[in-house]
């Protein structure tokens, strides 16, 4: 298990005007969609390849593509915001889908909707959600797709509050978290500080 926060100037001048309160739905959404690529591009460094041989105009030569399926789990309805910028990437990724809704008293989450393509056993699976607070959702989430057989994991957040960090290390020592940023704490509402607000009414316009 590994916690990276991808430290990269291009991420940290898009995650602030991601985090400025006057930022609307479209420059938020546009840095987030540009934010997962960029961490896209540093999680896959290590992916296992396939060689394979082919013909150039002018010879043979050795190939490579990408061993296993990619499969993204956006946690609803936030980690949606995540899915665009990682597809410019690998347009041949498959897409899950978990829903979650958090209670807002008990800040306990609850499972609403999940689905899966078919056999992720060997897959390189990314669990996506802008927010890692309290690891709640995203425990449920690492949860499902271990059930339905997933090995290979990782969770990917752009921000991340050290109780959520804890948490998920607590209960998934095996999974690689990567993070744009690990922020100060979270408030008695659950809320990452200094955060971005409600990742979710952000890129989607709603309150």
């Amino acid at each position: 298990m590994s916690f990276t926060v991808i430290k990269h100037p291009l991420i940290l001048d898009k995650l602030t005007r991601m985090r400025k309160k006057e930022s609307n739905s479209k420059v938020f959404k546009e840095n987030l969609d540009e934010i997962a690529q960029l961490m896209a591009y540093e999680i896959f460094r290590e992916i296992e390849l396939k060689e394979f041989e082919i013909d150039t105009p002018v010879a043979k030569t050795k190939g490579y593509k990408i061993a296993n399926d990619i499969v993204l789990f956006p946690i609803l309805r936030a980690g949606l915001g995540m899915v665009d910028g990682i597809i410019h990437l690998v347009p041949n990724a498959k897409i899950g889908h978990i829903g979650m809704y958090r209670d807002e008293k008990t800040l306990e989450p609850h499972e609403y909707f999940a689905k899966k393509p078919e056999n992720i056993t060997k897959a390189n699976v990314l669990v996506l959600d802008p927010m890692l607070a309290t690891g709640g959702s995203a425990n449920l989430a690492i949860n499902k797709v271990k059930e339905w057989g997933a090995t290979n994991i990782k969770l990917v957040c752009l921000v991340a509050a050290p109780e959520g960090k804890a948490y998920i290390e607590q209960h998934h020592p095996d999974i690689d978290i990567y993070v744009a940023a690990l922020d100060e704490r979270l408030d008695e509402h659950g809320y990452i500080i200094p955060g971005l607000g409600d990742a979710g009414d952000r890129i989607f316009g709603t309150k």
